[in-house]
């Protein structure tokens, strides 16, 4: 038996509501002990000024293997979680080919353990080939341990597959995960339709694009009764949608990536490349408004987006240059700098976001320290100061335009199923 002991740390766990000086026990992949009073134990961590949390859980990432394998691999992307304090990912299945199958899903799962970092599940294709025309066989891939339903980046314009997956996914209580994105009004587009891309000649994408889709994936979910998780919300329209939604009880979550709060679309004066995200970085107006949304309860998740690109497939124009930016690195850093420091969330808030919450809506047993629980546990500390440096990302990408930016607040231990990982 294999025993840890987190030595005087702030236990802080929304799913017990718990927020105490304790010490806890971890007995081989277990909680033990919430309040333990040993003082052996085969390691002992002293934790002193420093949370204790439950392991977090990101719930948007893109793991690019197979077919990307430039981009990133199973086992960089996992080690990245590590790195940046996740005891489980849930990767979303825009892989070539796409995650579709059974086979697909075991391969990644395979994968995942021979890497032995994090836990890493799969949301797999609500469409076959993520083509949007016909239905993926739900409850053969619920058979292989998929724990969601989305076509990724791609979002499911057809009402009737959206319909017909809300519909489906109930028999399983399985959530859809849907981009709101409406393409006839993106369709080209580069950056935030405001002032900024007017006056830098780039082509727009108007925040009405996600509006409109949001209202309609919210009105099927209203009828059917269905679970839907909005991925990657960005704009005010859409989060006072969401607030009318869930004051009706519909049963609709969302989530937000942290270049959504932290920047605005006048990053991309710089034309820096690696500022072109889809949604895009918005004006400070939709800026503050989820910002809104994360302190109400509105937006639910912080998820990272965490979407790899290799650093040749950047390297050019804007217009060219394909979406996205890593982030699971950064994303707990810039939580507590751009939230939590300012006073918009708490840290209690901040993990029920960033842990509790994922697991629940993607119903696995994670996101919570209750004794008896996996002994997945991520140690904060809330005031180190450290600087982003891209050249020391374990990521096999570093598309990401935080390089050198001041942040407070990293995880600095990483515990999962009772084995350091960090």
């Amino acid at each position: 038996m294999t025993t840890i002991l987190l030595k005087n740390g702030r236990l802080i766990d929304p799913s017990q509501q718990l927020d105490r000086v304790t010490n806890v026990l971890l007995k081989d992949e277990i909680v033990a002990s919430l309040d333990a009073q040993e003082t052996y134990a085969d390691l002992v961590i002293d934790v002193t000024g420093k949370i204790i949390a439950p392991g977090l859980i990101d719930m948007h990432v893109q793991l690019r293997e197979p077919g990307w394998e430039e981009d990133e691999t199973i086992a960089s992307g996992a080690a990245a979680a590590i790195a940046g304090g996740f005891t489980s990912i849930a990767c979303i299945p825009n892989t070539e080919p796409p995650l579709d199958s059974p086979a697909s899903i075991e391969y990644v799962r395979h994968k995942a353990a021979r890497a032995d970092k994090c836990n890493v599940f799969v949301i797999a294709c609500a469409s076959s080939g993520r083509k949007g025309e016909q239905l993926s066989e739900i409850g053969t891939l619920v058979e292989a341990g998929a724990v969601g339903f989305s076509d990724a980046s791609r979002a499911i314009t057809n009402p009737e597959l959206l319909r017909r997956a809300l519909e489906y996914t109930q028999m399983f209580d399985k959530p859809v995960l849907n981009r709101p994105e409406l393409i006839e009004l993106t369709h080209n587009g580069v950056m935030h339709d405001g002032m900024v891309s007017l006056v830098l000649g780039l082509a727009p994408i108007p925040a009405a694009a996600e509006d409109v889709m949001a209202a309609r994936d919210i009105c099927l979910c209203e009828t059917t009764g269905g679970r839907l998780h909005l991925m990657s919300v960005s704009s005010s329209g859409t989060v006072e949608i969401l607030r009318r939604a869930k004051a009706r009880g519909v049963r609709t979550t969302a989530e937000i990536h942290p270049c959504n709060f932290s920047l605005t679309d006048e990053a991309l004066r710089e034309f820096d490349p690696n500022c072109k995200v889809n949604p895009p970085l918005r004006s400070a107006d939709h800026v503050a408004a989820c910002i809104a949304g994360l302190k109400d309860g509105t937006i639910d998740v912080i998820s990272s987006g965490h979407a790899p690109r290799a650093s040749q497939k950047k390297m050019h124009e804007m217009t060219d240059a394909p979406f996205g930016m890593v982030s699971l690195e950064t994303t707990l850093g810039l939580t507590a700098t751009k939230l939590v420091q300012p006073g918009h969330l708490t840290w209690s808030q901040a993990i029920d976001k960033l842990s509790t919450t994922p697991a629940r809506i993607l119903g696995v047993p994670k996101g919570t320290l209750m004794v008896g629980a996996d002994a997945d546990v991520t140690i904060i500390d809330p005031d180190l100061p450290w600087t982003v440096d891209t050249s020391q990302f374990a990521s096999r990408s570093s598309n990401c335009p935080f390089d050198g930016w001041k942040l407070i607040g990293k995880a600095t231990n990483v515990i999962v199923g009772g084995v350091v990982k960090l």
